[in-house]
């Protein structure tokens, strides 16, 4: 579920007319709900109410100061990658004491701001890894707090390059090493074994897979309890989120407007199918949603720069490109595209939806049935909240889109658009070129 609702003949984000956003900080321009991360935040808490509960947000799904900083204020701690996501949580004026650090490629510098950060805990993806963190903890006098990753070799029926539980994806210890590797942890002078865990993949519908890879981790944990004391047992993120919105295709509500074989998972069904594999094990349970509580939360806006009428099909041209949105391009990702002004009179058209960069791949929709819009008229894609502007690049020398937080009547720009100076401001001709 999410704010975004036409009132009237507009499309608005809570209470804000998008088309005022729109005129006022221009396109491309990210614009997020406040109320839809905080009630995605709270659903999925109250749906695993029966557990000792940490939810630590994906900083890598939108890594924007001020979501980071309202997650914090929701009582969320978080996922962490890189050191640069470490200090963007430090910027919001958050903490990283409850957070956990992944990652298979952790730098000593990276791993050395994370211990004198107070990182709740690593989460290691091999022997090698385990080895750098012990001699870092080491060299600062300190004990590091660690979680092996476990991958239990299990099909989350997802895209094939969001997989990441299966024995030839990259991460993590296959389970016939994981004993191995606990026992290595703790004879290793400078490493505390704090807890165990796991992550299938990305954007699951289905529960099937996430209570195999439970039942399966779920097992190892329950020893490791009792062989090290560990605190936690980390089951990953990846719920999947809706694509296809009820505002594009006219169906009553959101799940209706999802094909029956890619209804997502539901908070409360998460939650059903799930405590009563964790509840037995009495240790704190740590999830690690990115997508699902802010893919739906945030939506791209756009203005149409032309229709260009082909031989073999219509493009509708606008403003936004792969640069700011690189899903379709990389996952060929569906996106619904509406727009803010809605008219059940005008006839509708059928278009590829494309940019301005000159890429055959820049191109958010294909044969899309749309209400016929004219130049300068806005658009929406929506379900962009998620692994949006934090992929943004500047191809084509395009500086990277405007963000907007919108909070019930109040919206404020909370990233400013960058500017030419801004790119290049860190650039320099050579000497021997001059």
């Amino acid at each position: 579920m999410h704010h975004f609702r036409y009132a009237g003949s507009n499309l608005h984000c809570e209470s804000v007319d998008l088309a005022e956003v729109a005129r006022l900080y221009g396109t491309p321009t990210y614009v997020y709900s406040a109320a839809t991360m905080a009630d995605n935040y709270n659903r999925l808490a109250q749906s695993l109410a029966g557990v000792d509960l940490r939810i630590c947000f994906a900083a890598k799904a939108n890594s924007t100061l001020a979501v980071l900083r309202h997650f914090a204020n929701l009582g969320a701690a978080f996922d962490l990658v890189s050191g640069g996501e470490i200090r963007r949580v430090l910027a919001a004026g958050a903490d990283v004491r409850g957070s956990v650090f992944a990652g298979i490629g952790k730098t000593e510098a990276e791993l050395e701001l994370a211990l004198q950060s107070g990182i709740y805990s690593f989460h290691v993806e091999s022997e090698p890894e385990l080895a750098r963190i012990n001699h870092v903890a080491g060299r600062l006098g300190v004990k590091a707090p660690v979680a092996i990753r476990v991958n239990p070799d299990v099909d989350a029926h997802t895209h094939a390059k969001i997989t990441t539980g299966k024995s030839y994806n990259k991460f993590g210890v296959p389970l016939k090493a994981a004993p191995a590797a606990y026992e290595a942890a703790a004879k290793m002078k400078n490493i505390q074994v704090r807890g165990v865990q796991m992550h299938i993949g990305a954007q699951l519908t289905a529960a099937a897979p996430l209570i195999e890879a439970v039942e399966t981790v779920g097992a190892l944990a329950a020893e490791l309890k009792t062989q090290y004391g560990i605190q936690y047992f980390s089951i990953g993120g990846g719920i999947g989120i809706v694509y296809r919105d009820a505002l594009a295709s006219g169906a009553a509500s959101w799940w209706e407007a999802q094909p029956a074989d890619q209804r997502p998972l539901t908070p409360e069904a998460y939650g059903a199918a799930l405590l009563p594999l964790l509840q037995p094990l009495g240790l704190k349970i740590l999830l690690e949603p990115g997508r699902y509580l802010v893919g739906n939360a945030g939506v791209l806006l756009t203005r149409v720069e032309h229709l260009k009428r082909g031989a073999a099909k219509n493009f509708l041209v606008v403003d936004a490109a792969m640069n700011d949105l690189i899903r379709p391009a990389m996952y060929d990702a569906y996106h619904e595209i509406v727009p803010l002004h809605r008219d059940t009179t005008r006839r509708a058209l059928v278009a590829d939806v494309v940019g301005p960069i000159c890429e055959s791949g820049d191109c958010f929709a294909h044969d899309r049935q749309l209400q016929e819009v004219g130049e300068g008229e806005f658009m929406a894609l929506m379900s962009g909240g998620a692994y949006g502007r934090v992929m943004a690049s500047r191809y084509n020398t395009r500086g990277l889109p405007a963000e907007v937080l919108v909070q019930g009547s109040a919206f404020e720009l909370v990233t400013a658009r960058e500017t030419f100076e801004q790119m290049i401001a860190g650039e320099k001709i050579p000497a021997f070129l001059k």
